[in-house]
Formats: C-alpha cells, structure tokens, sequence
C-alpha cells in the first residue's frame, strides 16, 4: 500500500500573464520564431490559479508590468522562508527590472526584502526542502549567492552544479515532495552533485529525460497534491505510486519560454 499523504495549505504570490511573449532568448526553449498564443497562455495560467484555490491554497498577485514578458515567472523573483525575503537580481539585463516590481509587492505586504550582491534568481534556483536549501549553479545563480542565502538564512545550503542547458534553473530539474524527499533527474546535475542527492535523498523520485523534458520537475507539491505538468506521464505514475496525488495542469505556452508551474509560483513561507 502506498504511504498516505498530508496536504499543507501553501501561500502563494503570483502574476498574470499579460504582458507574456517570447521577446528574447535567454534560455534553449526561446526561440523568437514560434509564436506564443497568448490567449491561450492567459487561459491555461488561469486554470492554474483555479485550481490551488480549489484545493485549498491562499493566491495573491503582483500587478505585471508592460515591457517585463517574464514577469509571469514569479519564482524567480525571490525566496521566502520563516517569513524573510531574499530578492533576485536577473543575470539576463532584460529581467532586472522585475526585481523591484516584486520587492514593492512585499514591502507594501508588510516583508523587508534583502538584496543580493550576487546574481540570484530565487526559487529559480533555490530550493527549501526539509533541513536544507538546496541551491543550483552553473548558469544563472551565481555561488556566491549561495552563501549569502545560508548567511541571511542560518539554514545549511547545499551548491548543486548543474550542467545540461536545457535544464538552466534547479527548478527545471528537481522539486521537493514534502518535508522529507524531493524528485529530480540525476543527468540534470555534475557526478559528485549526483552523489551527494543520493546521500542526502536515498528514497528520492528519479525522472525520466522525457519527463523532465516535459517539464515533469517544474512541479508545485503540498505534501500530497503534486500539479505538475500532464505531458510528464511516466513521473505522474511514479508519484501515484507513492502515495501522491498529481495534479495535471497544462502550461504548455509557457515551455515555449522554459517555463511551467513552478516558474509560474512563488511559495510564501510564513
């Protein structure tokens, strides 16, 4: 029998995607000649909303911005945890200015927000799961943020290398399950990283090339409900058969930027 899982109702901070389009690429999924449907984009990211509120999570919204078509990412504006708030600053010049739409969110929601001295794209590529914060590298944050993050943090961080571009912020490879696992493709990351995953996660997920292709990993969890992309079939019956409970969404106009539902959410931990 498979373990039962308990939900947690999750805050979430989130910004509509008016102003989306592919303008630039910065990333192996941009590609300026296929077109967004930016209509259909509206409705998908919608049905996202939709469906935390329908299972009980808490969604707030940071107004968009014309001339910031990545600003629906809000992931990767900061990371919040025990209520503290570290900022971003955007390695691409095209994404800075979202850094300071997002700290006047939190400021005006009542959070001091610090900023980082090195490039950090927040939940992007820093992840709370369990003890840790699990922070990648390699081709937008930069090390250095790492120790400011466990400085401003006091919580061990651990640096994960990451090395296929395809797989660019730690969220496109691996994401928590819950307090104690996470879910991840090992080829996203360099040996010794691999190494030190299976050290600290020996019961983990382990996804398919296809299914983090799919955008399988860019996955939001509550400890049960796991919404995650529907074109990740194989890693959607490797959860159900761990006692999760996935959530298909489609977000498939936001893979033509690199991005999916986790890149969609930022998690406010009080």
């Amino acid at each position: 029998m498979p373990t039962s899982r308990v939900a947690s109702p999750r805050r979430f901070l989130v910004c509509e995607p008016e102003h989306f389009e592919v303008r630039y690429a910065i990333n192996p999924w941009m590609r300026a000649e296929v077109p967004v449907d930016t209509a259909r984009a509206a409705r998908q990211w919608s049905t996202l909303i939709e469906t935390y509120r329908a299972h009980g999570h808490a969604v707030e919204s940071v107004p968009p911005v014309p001339g910031l078509p990545d600003m629906v990412f809000a992931a990767n504006c900061a990371v919040v945890m025990r209520g503290r708030v570290f900022g971003s600053l955007f390695h691409a010049p095209e994404r800075r200015p979202e850094s300071t739409a997002y700290e006047t969110w939190f400021k005006a929601a009542g959070f001091d927000v610090y900023r980082p001295e090195s490039v950090c794209e927040g939940e992007g590529d820093l992840v709370p799961a369990g003890r840790f914060l699990l922070a990648g590298t390699g081709f937008r944050t930069a090390r250095a943020a790492h120790h400011e993050a466990q400085e401003f943090f006091g919580v061990p961080t651990i640096g994960l290398q990451l090395v296929d571009p395809h797989f660019y912020h730690l969220d496109t490879a691996l994401f928590a399950l819950d307090e104690e696992n996470v879910a991840y493709y090992p080829d996203a990351f360099s040996p010794g990283c691999r190494e030190v995953l299976a050290r600290l996660f020996p019961d983990a997920v382990l996804a398919t090339r296809e299914d983090a292709m799919a955008f399988g990993l860019n996955s939001v969890s509550d400890g049960r409900h796991v919404f995650i992309a529907p074109q990740a079939t194989g890693l959607i019956d490797q959860l159900t058969d761990r006692g999760y409970v996935p959530v298909p969404v489609d977000l498939s106009e936001f893979h033509k930027a690199g991005g999916g539902i986790k890149c969609c959410t930022q998690e406010i931990r009080s």
